[in-house]
C-alpha cells in the first residue's frame, strides 16, 4: 500500500481546493516532501491524522494511492436529499457570533441544521462533508483569511451549489482591500446581523423547504 498522495488526491478526499491543501502543507498541518521532479507528495499518515483530529475520519474513505478510486473525479453534488433538513455552514472564529447566528437560525429556521467551523481550513473540510445550502463566512479568520477563502469558494465549481453570505465587523471603508472578493456577494455588517441575517437566509432557504 502506497504511503503517500498527490496534492490533488488529498484535495479530493477532503473536499477542498488544491490551493487550500498547499496552504495546509505550508503551515506544517500535513507532512509533505517534493520528488526530484518537483512534485509534492503528502504522507498518508499525516492525512489520516488530520482527518481524525477534525472529525472527518468517518466521512471520507481514504483510497489507496494509485488505485482507480484515488484518481477518479469526484461526483457532482446530488443536491439536498428529499426531506433532508437544509444545511447551513458558519465559518466564524468568534464564539459570541457563533452563538448569535445559532440563536437566529433556531428562532427563524428551527428545521435547519447549523454546522460551525472556527477557521477556514476546518470550514473547507466540513463543507465537503455537509454540502450546505448556505455558507456564512467571516472575512477575518485565523489560518486562511476570509478573502482568500471567499475567492477559493467562488472560483471552485464544487461550491457553486451553495448560497454565500459574508459577515464582517469591518465597515465599508475597511472592506475596500477585500472588494475583489466581495463583488456580487451578500455582505452583512455584524452590528446589523440580527436585523439582516434572517431575511438573507430566507432568500436562500424558503421557509416552505424547512421541516417543522
Amino acid at each position: 500500500m502506497a504511503d503517500h498522495y498527490t496534492t490533488l488526491e488529498v484535495a479530493k478526499m477532503l473536499g477542498m481546493a488544491v490551493r487550500s491543501v498547499q496552504l495546509m502543507v505550508d503551515r506544517n498541518e500535513l507532512e509533505a516532501w517534493k520528488t526530484p521532479g518537483g512534485h509534492r507528495r503528502i504522507s498518508r499518515a499525516s492525512v489520516e491524522h488530520w482527518m481524525a483530529a477534525h472529525g472527518a475520519g468517518g466521512a471520507t474513505q481514504l483510497p489507496t494511492a494509485g488505485s482507480p478510486g484515488a484518481n477518479r473525479p469526484p461526483k457532482a453534488p446530488a443536491g439536498p436529499a428529499k426531506g433532508r433538513a437544509p444545511q447551513i455552514l458558519l465559518i466564524e472564529d468568534s464564539v459570541h457570533f457563533q452563538n448569535l447566528v445559532g440563536l437566529i437560525v433556531q428562532q427563524h429556521f428551527p428545521g435547519a441544521q447549523l454546522h460551525v467551523a472556527n477557521d477556514g481550513i476546518t470550514g473547507l473540510a466540513l463543507y465537503g462533508q455537509t454540502q450546505p445550502e448556505v455558507l456564512i463566512v467571516d472575512i477575518l479568520l485565523p489560518g486562511i483569511d476570509g478573502a482568500t477563502l471567499i475567492t477559493t469558494l467562488r472560483s471552485h465549481p464544487q461550491f457553486a451549489r451553495s448560497h454565500l453570505i459574508v459577515v464582517t465587523s469591518l465597515d465599508e471603508q475597511q472592506r475596500e482591500p477585500y472588494a475583489f472578493a466581495l463583488q456580487g456577494v451578500k455582505v452583512i455588517h455584524k452590528p446589523r446581523l440580527v436585523a439582516e441575517l434572517p431575511s438573507a437566509l430566507a432568500a436562500c432557504i424558503p421557509r416552505a423547504q424547512v421541516p417543522a
